[in-house]
């Protein structure tokens, strides 16, 4: 490590002179790949901020990609079926919130994302078991502690985008981080009934312990993004300690007390994040019964469908949040997004048109919210306190 530093710093590692006794010279300096200060290290870390989700967002609508499949193997009607992500939400409620704080105030975020990593592995894998043992009270448990573990990853994510990316930089890594984790959920939408007819397959017969086995494939994921915490936590120190970042820091720490302190343009955007969030989540989850009853869709035609939100903020949150860069102006981003999403609701509440429309209107809608509303956060909080701020 000594060595990187006097590379960077651009210390010529001798006496000046070069002189008798044949000096070593100055060090190579260090490869841009290694370089905390150059774009191709950025791109690097930005790649594993965006991993880091990937996980938690394929594993978090393994419900909705099976319900078929866990409403028939575990023999449970909708209403308990529903109960899976009421779960997962439950926790979050306060334990993101203080997922938060313990991110700015007792672990950091390096240590921070990686205990949350664990909490996200560890709530799949007995979600999974719960299936395997037809147990779906089990099932809840592991649920539970997916979502300690998977909104406050998230919070860990957004507080690394903002220690590594600055200004209008911000938009553009916050639509990268949303298209990757929109990846894994459209991954999830499409390939886990796949996987599980090939267990089936393979054992010969459909029920719990299929379903179980078909989770704890999908499990694989959370593994992958743990890697991933492992790795940007060792290059965030390393580049803390290259770049000496502590030596800018104001030595101000968040209390508990702040929160009553925070502005109302904060607080508008949390309420704007609870409302809009409501909208969207929940009718996924059950998109899929929806689709079939009321449009006659096929099960395939029906998931389909339901992952087209996923599918289009993929591609389209990067670009968006390139375009809410160069423009700037979030608060009309956001409106413009709220206000299309109100329209492929009533679309389709009210009509018989083709769905295709309204659920494409909703992707397109769902990623310019998230690429525009996401950065205010940082616009209007000190640095210190951003990890309580996107818990909240």
């Amino acid at each position: 490590m000594a060595e990187e530093e006097r590379a960077l710093l651009g210390d010529d590692g001798g006496d000046g002179g070069g002189g008798v006794g044949g000096s070593a010279g100055p060090p190579r300096a260090l490869p841009a790949v290694c370089d905390p200060r150059r774009l191709p290290h950025r791109l690097l870390v930005l790649a594993l901020m965006c991993f880091l989700g990937f996980g938690s967002y394929f594993c978090y609508d393994n419900p909705a990609s099976l319900q078929t499949q866990v409403q028939r193997d575990m023999k449970v009607n909708t209403a308990q079926f529903m109960a899976l992500y009421a779960w997962y939400s439950w926790p979050n409620v306060v334990l993101c919130f203080f997922g938060g704080f313990l991110i700015d105030r007792v672990f950091g975020v390096r240590l921070g994302t990686v205990i949350f990593s664990i909490f996200v592995c560890v709530g799949q894998v007995v979600f999974a078991l719960g299936a395997l043992f037809n147990t779906f009270w089990l099932m809840e448990v592991g649920r539970f502690i997916f979502g300690i573990g998977g909104e406050s990853l998230a919070v860990a994510q957004n507080t690394y985008a903002v220690s590594w990316f600055k200004g209008k930089e911000l938009n553009l890594v916050f639509g990268l981080q949303l298209s990757m984790a929109r990846i894994g959920s459209t991954v999830n939408m499409n390939i886990m009934g796949w996987i599980y007819s090939r267990v089936q397959h393979l054992l010969g017969y459909a029920g719990p312990s299929t379903l179980g086995l078909a989770l704890l494939i999908g499990g694989v994921t959370c593994l992958f993004s743990l890697s991933c915490a492992l790795i940007l936590a060792y290059l965030d120190r390393r580049a803390e300690k290259l770049l000496c970042k502590e030596q800018g820091k104001t030595g101000e720490v968040i209390k508990l007390t702040d929160v009553k302190d925070f502005s109302l343009s904060l607080w508008l955007i949390f309420v704007i994040c609870v409302c809009y969030y409501a909208a969207v989540f929940p009718f996924i989850g059950l998109g899929k019964v929806f689709f079939i009853e009321k449009f006659r869709f096929s099960p395939q035609e029906a998931s389909a469908i339901n992952s087209i939100v996923y599918i289009i903020s993929a591609p389209m949150s990067p670009v968006f949040g390139l375009l809410v860069d160069k423009v700037g102006k979030n608060i009309i981003w956001v409106l413009c997004a709220v206000v299309t999403t109100l329209a492929s609701h009533i679309m389709l509440a009210f009509t018989f048109w083709n769905p295709w429309i309204a659920m494409c209107l909703l992707g397109v809608a769902y990623s310019l919210l998230a690429c525009a509303l996401w950065p205010m956060v940082a616009f209007v909080v000190p640095e210190h306190q951003l990890g309580t701020a996107y818990g909240l």
